[in-house]
């Protein structure tokens, strides 16, 4: 069990687990790491056969986990490059009308730097504000797009708790399950990827490691007893 997981999201996981072997793909387990992209899935799963397909699941049981992975890569970048456009004009003007933030390092002028750091501007701050929060967000916030960009597998599902999602918040793409008490509900199937066969062969590879290691218990026992 991964540091600071919680019942909660470990139940989504053993649910989900059922739920894969359920419907062909037994040969799954979980925290499994997704090759080629950086990421680890909740989930993973394939079919037995050597050439059979594989699924990956991301288990979200809350709103704000769900939103925090869900930004879309395109407008996250297009967002990006257009505040940093926006810090370039503005410290253009800025070296026109603050000389005295030359460094004075460069014997020509022309090859000079400026030093921003301390300068109060509030547009300037908002800026660089701005574009560090889409920065993160896109190096950390756009894993759902980015999984599908990569074609991480076959199929890509999310798994969700009842009454957190909107249904535009959900990701192009993405199949849809939804917890309602003890089982799994599909509210909307996955789009078809094409993964090269290296990164099926590679994803399987990894389930397979996973699987060598110390078995997840089903749901039925995990949560037995508990609401």
């Amino acid at each position: 069990m991964p540091r600071g997981e919680t019942e909660q999201h470990l139940r989504l996981k053993a649910l989900t687990l059922a739920w894969a072997r359920a419907r062909g793909w037994t040969f799954a387990a979980a925290e499994v790491r997704v090759p080629r992209s950086g990421f680890r899935a909740d989930v993973a799963a394939a079919d037995e056969g050597e050439s059979g397909g594989v699924v990956v699941f991301e288990c979200k049981q809350s709103r704000a986990d769900l939103l925090k992975d869900a930004h879309a890569e395109a407008v996250v970048r297009a967002r990006t490059a257009e505040l940093a456009q926006r810090q370039r004009v503005l410290e253009e003007l800025l070296a026109v009308h603050r000389p005295e933030l030359r460094r004075g390092e460069a014997l020509w002028p022309e090859f000079d730097t400026w030093n921003f750091a301390s300068l109060e501007h509030r547009t300037y701050r908002r800026v660089l504000g701005e574009l560090a929060m889409f920065r993160r967000r896109l190096r950390e916030g756009t894993k759902f797009s980015r999984m599908t960009r990569y074609q991480c597998a076959d199929a890509l599902y999310l798994v969700v708790e009842e009454n957190i999602h909107a249904e535009a918040e959900i990701p192009k793409g993405w199949g849809l399950l939804v917890r309602r008490g003890d089982e799994l509900r599909l509210a909307r199937d996955a789009a078809r990827l094409t993964p090269w066969a290296e990164q099926r062969a590679a994803l399987r590879r990894a389930i397979a490691q996973k699987l060598a290691g110390p078995p997840v218990p089903p749901a039925d026992l995990l949560f037995a007893g508990t609401a």
